[in-house]
């Protein structure tokens, strides 16, 4: 059986299906984040009734703790946690090198600090693999530098070496053979350097393959323009994975791209400060013009948070601080979710989805809340 085939497509966006040893996952994709081994304030049965197939965990936070050998004691992290589908696993490389000063980087692996108690650490390429097969993941990432933005041309250029070498020493401590293990393209602004490692990186011969270190605070026209550069160096047989972009208006235009994969903690992050998504875009429910509005967040919305709540009673939640704004509010980011990826998967079966991206970026304005860089990577 192949792990992932091509059903469909429509121009450079392609209808696909991942297989993995919890479940066949259907492409394009969104992985709700759940660093923890659980996707903040909803829980797994809700995301299984909106249709969600994967989740993405991170091996950084679940081996401080509670320790990947404990998860792996426990039968690993779907009988840990009670999701039964398959999960990613992040390498924990975005959350080591964000440690800044806590950290130092040697050719054999990071020296580390704990964010917890300031416990030391070491984590090499060959144990980042162990720890993802440990927490049993079903797509394990290599471990690679992301360097921050702005980071100079020789800086860069060093870390994509030292990523090319790591990935290569990743793929080679794989011990066994029934979860797929995705390379990472890095490289920053520079498309020469995003060139050299896309062709190291393909060239070892991954599962999967992630375009890395974008959505950090570089413009967006730049980012799509990195994407750009590598995209026909990676193979049309394998899935495409842009690491850590999230917003509704840019999945649509990375599907549009060819990319079959994103995660990001937008939706839920968003939905704890009070930003929801509807079609034409993003409200903030905390704005005062909302006291007294009876209506649903969306009308045409079928979720337990529309179905049941007036924008008015969500406001009150939210100003209140209460707990209950938290798990109202992602119930409904997290739908829209899945329904708008659903009604992408849709439009490409159909041979309509050219005139979905069109109407779908003409009608969402983005709402209220301003894009914000960098905050699918927190």
């Amino acid at each position: 059986m192949d792990t992932f085939e091509i059903t469909k497509q429509e121009g450079h966006a392609r209808l696909g299906v991942i297989n993995t040893r919890h479940g066949k996952v259907e492409t394009p994709v969104f992985m709700p984040v759940g660093t923890q081994g659980t996707v903040k304030a909803i829980t797994h049965k809700e995301l299984v009734d909106m249709g969600v197939k994967m989740i993405l965990a991170n091996a950084y936070h679940l081996y401080l703790r509670p320790g990947d050998l404990l998860i792996k004691e426990m039968g690993g992290i779907q009988r840990f946690s009670g999701w039964e589908g398959p999960v990613l696993t992040d390498s924990g490389g975005y959350q080591v090198f964000s440690l800044g000063v806590l950290r130092e980087i040697r050719e054999d692996g990071v020296m580390f600090q704990s964010h917890i108690d300031g416990s030391r650490h070491f984590l090499s390429p060959e144990r980042a693999i162990e720890i993802q097969e440990n927490i049993g993941a079903d797509i394990c990432m290599s471990f690679d530098e992301c360097v921050p933005y702005p980071s100079s041309y020789e800086y860069t250029k060093k870390s994509v070496e030292l990523t090319s070498r790591w990935a290569e020493r990743c793929r080679n401590s794989k011990i066994n053979g029934d979860y797929l293990l995705f390379g990472i393209i890095q490289g920053s602004v520079y498309k020469d350097l995003r060139l050299k490692s896309a062709h190291d990186i393909v060239g070892m011969g991954f599962d999967g393959y992630a375009i890395g270190g974008l959505s950090v605070g570089e413009p967006k026209s730049i980012m799509w323009e990195m994407v750009d550069t590598v995209m026909d160096l990676l193979p049309r047989e394998k899935p495409r994975y842009l690491m850590g972009l999230g917003f509704p208006e840019d999945i649509l235009e990375g599907i549009h791209r060819g990319i079959d994969m994103f995660d990001c903690v937008i939706p839920t992050r968003l939905a704890r400060n009070g930003n929801l998504f509807t079609w034409e875009g993003r409200i903030n429910i905390k704005n005062a013009r909302y006291t007294k509005d009876k209506r649903p967040v969306e009308a045409t919305c079928n979720c337990y948070t529309c179905r049941t709540y007036s924008r008015a009673y969500l406001r009150h939640l939210l100003v209140s601080h209460e707990l209950t704004s938290f798990y109202l509010n992602t119930i409904h980011n997290m739908h829209f979710y899945a329904e708008f990826l659903k009604k992408i998967r849709e439009t490409i079966r159909e041979g309509t989805f050219n005139a979905f991206y069109e109407s779908f970026l003409l009608k969402f304005k983005g709402g209220e809340l301003q894009d914000e860089h960098g905050v699918c990577n927190g």
